[in-house]
């Protein structure tokens, strides 16, 4: 669904419009590799729980593998881009797991990948829209 903030619309800092979609998502960085999926997704960043810190500034390579819908069947995307770790928050669950749910921002985005996120976000919000479902 798109993501509504209680901030008045001129505090409001997104510039993109943001879907909550389970994406696959695999993060790069010098600390190896995470393999996790998205929380909330828009053509400039991701918001995913990770179970390592990632420090603000962390710079990250990013594979998500986006499921796209043409002619009815259903292929995946991969798009590959720099990213950079802007927010970082401990989240403890019951049982006692620590995790971090993790913003990051797409800093060297190909503009056709760029494209084709945002256009991903359309579909998806124009389907919970028609089908009065959300993700």
């Amino acid at each position: 669904m798109p993501h509504r903030s209680s901030q008045p619309l001129s505090q409001e800092k997104r510039r993109h419009l943001r879907v909550e979609h389970k994406i696959p998502l695999k993060i790069s960085s010098d600390h190896g590799e995470i393999l996790t999926e998205t929380k909330n997704l828009s053509c400039s960043g991701a918001y995913c729980r990770v179970v390592l810190r990632l420090e603000p500034m962390t710079k990250l390579k990013v594979h998500l593998l986006l499921p796209l819908r043409k002619n009815d069947k259903v292929t995946t995307k991969k798009i590959t881009c720099q990213a950079v770790v802007v927010r970082a928050q401990a989240v403890s669950e019951l049982s006692g797991q620590e995790y971090y749910d993790t913003a990051i921002f797409f800093s060297d985005i190909a503009p056709k990948d760029s494209h084709t996120i945002n256009e991903f976000v359309e579909s998806m919000m124009e389907k919970n829209k028609n089908h009065g479902k959300f993700n």
